[in-house]
């Protein structure tokens, strides 16, 4: 079971609670209607929705819109409940408010984690069944008639027997004054209207015409702009830098220090890139100047046999591995990975002696104004965050570092200042997914099907740092997600080894999280398990999945599309890869070419997924085939280096990612379900990689266990 299944027996007591009572005050507070009575003030019956006499009913998101249609989910779980049409409505950011907007789940105001519609699933429809039942209340009062005797439709009142019909705008007073019911009926999925239907998205108009805000379009006014050099050593800071060059230049008003920086600060971006690079300056690599690439797969590489700290232990894998033997042994390594968002990062800062304003795309409202709080010393009342459209966030958009920087430098300036990343600052100094080693030795019974299941993962904590909730007895949930497998071994030993970036290099969140790391090497190794038992790699899955029956109708379907028992030419080959995780199930099965001098193509990606109860079939589409060209991505080309204590790389020609010719044909088949709702943001991303594995084996006899795939590794003449 992953981490995110486990999610409420994860955190600690005191997190819990925290998520609990929160949920609990979203709710209470959010449906408390608005005091004002006046007829001219919008009617909030909650948090999430303003009614105002005219116009559209403004629906405020409490997640952040980084290209996964979050907005659009949001919107059709309070229209189902509200009983309005999407083009009567307007959305709304919502402002960085932890007390109003958390994440149930997780008790801060976060998106990530494919928890934003599992969060608030039922949040949102209450808060839209709420509305709704003041409303018709209010008008059956104003009317003298049954509140049953009336109904709710296209955001109107209709009392069907009088032919009476009214709509919200004009119920506002009224409602204002209703008694709210904390306990709300919802609609059974058989009347589902809304919920369930492929709508298209709500945000893409704007962002076809242009006129959608991302955080780099910030232009407060009076904002001047800002170019940055960072440190390029881990740990390193700044020396010296002479301004003299950079003041030269047209457009440049300053050059501004801090303790790992540099930036130049003018009337316009052009004016401070060149004055950047105008400028000579020196750094102190600190400690880690000599560290190389091979230094940190060495350290990864000692860590395989370090002390290990126990997390799942059932049956006696050690009296297996001696009874059934022999033990067979695999080890997969993972490489460092960067986000490479398509939006760099920029944060824009206007720091005053009474307050701070911050523009900036993040994916952690609160944390990013607490960010800028700290580095001001104000008081957290006293800091704006004005939240925009997330170029891409794939998890690099929850951390603050660029918020810190940008903040810093804000209080040297006069006026708003917009500081923006170029490419090679935002690759160079990301908040990087670090080397993940994993090490698993299995034992085959008399049947040829597994008894005994080790593994050992190798890696960072990054959960001790972001949200120490997720981390019990020394064991980071997030990095030991899913490590045991869905499948049914009867003896299990999962075990965690901690081992962390050199100081200075940031590790973080990166899409699809522990199950990235897990899930290659378990499919990885049960594929490798199948082959050596010499039974059908579906077979011999479909054997170990007799509990798991959500799993194995994925797979199932992405067979019978596959066309699994179909025979392909000689050079191809098919594997599959099952994932169990974010409260969904998915099976997804690679088709690849590989000649005879190495060269691969993938031909076609086939996804089938049992996320629960659907909310818009258009964005799971949208979201598994952005999962899998992200995945496709990070297995073809993902992979940082460091040499003299920095990151080698620095732009698309030397870190790059999937170009549209090289996006193979992407398949996904939802399977049908009542189940609650699962995520779908992360579950396209942890397959590819495995699958691709399977299906090079199937096509060229060689087995893969290490990423980036190395195509010289499949030459065979």
């Amino acid at each position: 079971m992953s981490l995110h299944d486990k999610i409420s027996l994860a955190v600690s007591r005191r997190h819990f609670l925290i998520g609990v009572s929160l949920t609990g005050a979203g709710l209470v507070i959010g449906l408390k209607p608005s005091s004002s009575s006046a007829a001219s003030e919008p009617f909030a019956p909650s948090a999430f929705i303003r009614i105002p006499a005219e116009g559209k009913i403004v629906f405020v998101m409490p997640s952040v819109e980084m290209g996964q249609g979050i907005y659009t989910s949001v919107a059709m779980l309070l229209a189902e409940e509200l009983e309005v049409d999407l083009d009567q409505v307007t959305l709304e950011h919502a402002p960085a408010d932890p007390a109003r907007y958390a994440n149930p789940l997780l008790g801060d105001q976060i998106t990530g984690g494919s928890l934003a519609i599992r969060a608030v699933y039922e949040q949102m429809r209450k808060a839209g069944a709420s509305a709704r039942i003041l409303l018709v209340n209010a008008a059956a009062r104003g009317w003298g008639v049954a509140a049953d005797s009336c109904r709710a439709e296209a955001g109107h009142v209709i009392h069907a027997a009088s032919g009476r019909r009214t709509p919200y705008g004009s119920l506002i007073e009224a409602a204002a004054s209703e008694p709210v019911q904390q306990n709300v009926p919802l609609k059974p999925a058989s009347s589902f209207k809304v919920i369930g239907r492929p709508i298209r998205r709500l945000d893409s108009p704007e962002k076809i015409n242009g006129t959608a805000k991302f955080g780099i379009d910030a232009r407060p006014e009076g904002v001047s702009y800002a170019a940055i050099a960072i440190c390029p050593y881990f740990g390193g800071k700044l020396r010296s830098v002479e301004d003299g060059p950079a003041i030269a230049v047209k457009g440049v008003k300053q050059v501004v220090r801090i303790e790992d920086a540099v930036a130049v600060v003018a009337d316009n971006t052009g004016a401070a890139r060149k004055g950047l690079a105008a400028l000579s300056i020196e750094w102190d690599p600190g400690p880690n100047a000599a560290l190389s690439q091979d230094d940190l797969e060495k350290l990864a590489e000692d860590a395989i046999g370090g002390g290990a700290l126990p997390h799942i232990n059932e049956g006696d894998v050690e009296k297996a591995e001696a009874e059934y033997g022999p033990v067979h042994e695999f080890v997969y390594r993972q490489p460092i990975l960067t986000h490479s968002a398509m939006e760099p990062m920029n944060c824009t800062v206007h720091v005053r002696s009474d307050g701070c304003d911050v523009w900036v795309g993040t994916q952690i409202m609160g944390r990013t104004r607490q960010a800028a709080a700290d580095v001001t010393g104000l008081p957290l009342e006293k800091v704006v965050v004005h939240n925009h459209l997330l170029g891409g966030g794939f998890g690099r958009r929850l951390d603050v570092d660029g918020v810190i920087l940008a903040a810093k430098i804000a209080k040297q300036v006069e006026g708003p200042v917009k500081v923006t990343w170029s490419r090679e600052e935002d690759i160079r100094h990301d908040c990087y997914r670090y080397l993940n080693y994993s090490k698993v030795t299995a034992t085959l019974g008399a049947d040829h099907m597994p008894v005994s299941w080790r593994h050992r993962v190798i890696g960072p904590s990054v959960m001790a740092r972001w949200y120490p909730g997720f981390v019990r007895d020394g064991i980071d949930l997030d990095i030991m997600g899913g490590a045991e497998t869905p499948y049914a071994i009867p003896n299990k030993y999962t075990e965690f080894v901690r081992h962390e970036a050199p100081d200075g290099m940031l590790t973080g969140n990166w899409r699809g999280v522990g199950a990235t790391r897990n899930i290659p090497v378990i499919e990885g190794c049960i594929d490798e398990l199948s082959h050596i038992a010499g039974i059908d790699p579906l077979e011999y899955r479909r054997r170990l999945l007799a509990q798991k029956p959500r799993l194995l109708g994925a797979l199932d379907l992405a067979a019978e599309k596959a066309g699994w028992t179909t025979a392909l030419p000689q050079g191809k080959g098919r594997g599959i890869a099952l994932s169990e995780d974010f409260g969904s199930f998915a099976a997804m099965i690679a088709e690849v070419s590989v000649a005879e001098d190495g060269k691969f193509k993938t031909d076609r990606i086939i996804c089938a997924v049992d996320c629960g109860q659907v909310v818009n079939p258009d964005t799971v589409e949208a979201q598994i085939q952005s999962g899998i060209i992200y995945g496709l991505s990070a297995a073809l080309y993902g992979r940082i280096t460091v040499e003299n204590g920095a990151v080698v790389e620095s732009n698309f020609d030397d870190a790059p990612v999937l170009r549209i010719h090289e996006t193979p044909k992407i398949e996904v088949h939802i399977v049908p379900s009542s189940e609650a709702p699962g995520g779908i943001g992360e579950v396209g991303t942890p397959g590819v990689a495995p699958s691709l594995f399977n299906a090079i084996f199937v096509a060229t006899g060689k087995r893969l266990r290490s990423l980036p795939i190395d195509q010289n590794e499949l030459r065979r003449v």
